[in-house]
């Protein structure tokens, strides 16, 4: 009974991580001391190391002839990559200034959430079961999420003008350079024989990045706690923000539908589109944001969209992944 409801849990997008997720914000909600910056717990260093060994593996995974092989595609790689940094920014920016049921602290994490990498894993998983483009998925995503360690805090340092953040771009980049870009060269490097190695571990390499992303979340929201930063909120605003992020990611999705069908583009470069353009990847955007709002209680506020984004990425990429996977490869 138990492996069936978390099978049928797992099949619309509700899985472990997500419920360790909430998990980390109730504990954090319990014991704000515990994960505050009070807390005898060396929490820096310890998540440190932890974004290091996520980024190393990251590289490691990636296998440079097969990211050579995807770069033909180049019609399908625009698309993807100036959807994700350009038109999905400039859409939000658009939109949030009408967005008034949305308070300002969170319309941050919103326009944050629109400059961030797609994810990785997700997109390539669902655009598998919707039999698309694989190899382009795991070229975009890839790609993506090293052009997001330069182009995020960029958009965010032309963007300070309008919000509440002070950002100099350079240090920004010079940390994000250290703490990202260099494992994954490094695990680049080392692929060739590394790779062989922990193949066979690669399912379980993932509660690395999961507890990573865990433990910064129940330290950012515990320090929010900590200082009351969300008492001044009704919990009805945690329903406006949600039911805004499902609106954004099929507003996302149907402008991508009409240009893929514009320049008539195959069932799986389609497909591949849709699922790498309308996600954002939590991963990046806790490591990044750490970055730029280094105030845990202001990153608790300004990660809130992006965890109700990426729930709801899941939960409706995967019912509609698993409508595609029954369709016939035309429509």
């Amino acid at each position: 009974m138990i492996n069936k409801l978390a099978n049928t849990l797992n099949k619309v997008g509700i899985n472990g991580f997500l419920l360790g997720l909430f998990a980390a914000i109730f504990l954090a909600w319990l014991f704000p001391f515990a994960g505050s910056n009070q807390s005898p717990v060396p929490w820096k260093p310890i998540i440190n190391v932890g974004i290091g060994l996520v980024f190393f593996f990251y590289g490691v995974k990636l296998d440079p002839v097969q990211l050579a092989t995807g770069l033909k595609n180049w019609k399908l790689h625009v698309l993807i990559q100036l959807t994700t940094f350009v038109i999905f920014p400039l859409l939000v920016l658009a939109l949030v200034p009408f967005m008034s049921w949305i308070d300002k602290d969170f319309q941050l994490g919103i326009t944050y959430l629109s400059v961030l990498p797609s994810t990785v894993s997700a997109s390539v998983v669902m655009v598998s079961i919707s039999h698309g483009n694989i190899p382009g998925a795991i070229f975009n995503a890839s790609i993506s999420s090293l052009l997001g360690v330069v182009i995020t805090p960029a958009w965010m340092g032309i963007l300070e003008d309008s919000s509440d953040i002070e950002m100099d771009f350079l240090p920004t980049l010079g940390e994000l350079s250290v703490k990202v870009l260099l494992p994954v060269i490094v695990g680049v490097l080392a692929h060739r024989w590394l790779f062989p190695k922990i193949e066979k571990h690669l399912s379980a390499l993932k509660y690395v990045d999961q507890s990573v992303i865990m433990i910064i979340v129940f330290t950012s929201f515990a320090q929010s706690f900590s200082q009351d930063v969300f008492s001044p909120y009704k919990s009805s605003v945690l329903l406006e923000v949600g039911a805004t992020m499902l609106g954004l990611f099929f507003l996302v999705w149907v402008v991508i539908e009409v240009m893929t069908r514009m320049l008539g583009f195959s069932w799986e470069d389609r497909v591949t589109a849709l699922f790498c353009c309308s996600k954002k990847s939590l991963v990046q955007g806790v490591v990044i944001g750490k970055v730029i709002f280094p105030d845990p209680a202001t990153l608790g506020l300004v990660l809130l969209p992006l965890m109700l984004y990426h729930i709801q990425q899941l939960i409706a990429g995967s019912i509609i992944a698993s409508r595609f996977s029954r369709k016939d490869t035309t429509l």
